[in-house]
């Protein structure tokens, strides 16, 4: 299981990468295999403002649909457009070109009420 150690992550199975005042958001390698082949991707507007643990979206797999918690607080500033053609990239690289969203964070802090790697990988194997 890929759990990569530059991220922060939520009790939902979403990730996040904090770029400045920007972060990408995404779900977690565990969430794509536990969903299995993702071939639907429905994800929130540009512009959109949304709280912390508020919906932003959700996956379509072929068995399940699964909604998309926001980890942090934060105006939608991209979406990821690829995933329209392309949502098996949230299965092949979902810390990577499957990424989400990229937010403005409205409150940094939320990050100290995520999990790093070694807390995330401790909640999955509970």
């Amino acid at each position: 299981m890929n759990i990569p150690e530059n991220l922060k992550y939520s009790k939902d199975h979403e990730w996040v990468r904090l770029e400045g005042e920007f972060a990408f958001v995404g779900i977690t390698d565990f969430a794509q295999s536990e969903l299995g082949d993702i071939v639907y991707v429905d994800i929130s507007e540009e512009g959109e403002d949304l709280d912390a643990d508020e919906i932003f979206g959700s996956v379509e797999a072929v068995k399940t649909v699964s909604d998309l918690m926001m980890p942090i607080s934060g105006e939608v500033v991209e979406v990821n457009e690829g995933l329209e053609d392309s949502p098996e990239l949230v299965n092949s690289d979902p810390y990577g070109e499957g990424w989400m969203v990229k937010i403005k964070v409205r409150d940094a802090a939320e990050m100290d009420d995520l999990m790093d790697a070694a807390a995330y990988n401790a909640a999955i194997n509970a």
